[in-house]
């Protein structure tokens, strides 16, 4: 799918766009939808590969006591100095990378819903982190792709004195490389810069 183009088309309210990225997180956007008041179209974008990916699963209690979260914020690292920011599949790939370095100083934040893009929501998520000198945006997109230019300068507004930095693929004409080792090295090149990037 081709999440930019949602974006572009996406204003004065529109529409929704949202990735959810755990099972509770999807029953509760659906719920909203048919309960809320605001009635507006809903465009969800949900990979195939998480359909049965552990870290999307939910224990039966966040079903009836939770809603929907435009937000997810890292409650597993205290004291982070980097906060990476995403949304959808690749959160889960963090996840695991920073599980696989023992990694203790990288929150990772999950943006649920692209649009309404939910501001106040993030930015608190990133102020419980106060100590976290870097905000970086992750995609596996490439540049000209993916939620990059939508998201990029509403990070920078909330950012404060934090440098804003991004790690996605270089730009292409093509959405896939066509080949899956090539695909491969991409990737773990892409989740080694998102721990890296900045600390030259």
């Amino acid at each position: 799918a081709r999440i930019e183009r949602f974006l572009q088309l996406a204003a004065r309210d529109n529409f929704q766009i949202c990735q959810a990225s755990t099972a509770a997180q999807y029953f509760h956007l659906l719920r909203r939808q048919a309960l809320r008041q605001w009635r507006k179209p809903l465009v969800m974008f949900t990979p195939k590969s998480m359909l049965r990916h552990p870290d999307a699963s939910s224990p039966i209690a966040d079903f009836s006591s939770q809603r929907f979260m435009p937000v997810l914020p890292d409650a597993e690292t205290e004291t982070p100095r980097r906060i990476l920011v995403c949304t959808g599949k690749i959160g889960h790939e963090l996840r695991m990378e920073r599980k696989k370095r023992k990694d203790r100083s990288t929150a990772i934040v999950f943006l649920e819903q692209l649009y309404p893009f939910p501001e106040a929501e993030l930015a608190a998520a990133i102020e419980q982190h106060a100590s976290a000198r870097d905000l970086v945006w992750v995609q596996e997109e490439p540049a000209n792709m993916g939620a990059f230019f939508y998201v990029l300068p509403r990070l920078k507004k909330i950012a404060g004195n934090r440098p804003v930095l991004s790690v996605k693929r270089s730009a292409s004409a093509s959405p896939a490389t066509g080949s899956a080792k090539a695909h491969e090295v991409e990737q773990k090149t892409l989740l080694t810069l998102a721990f890296t990037v900045g600390t030259q």
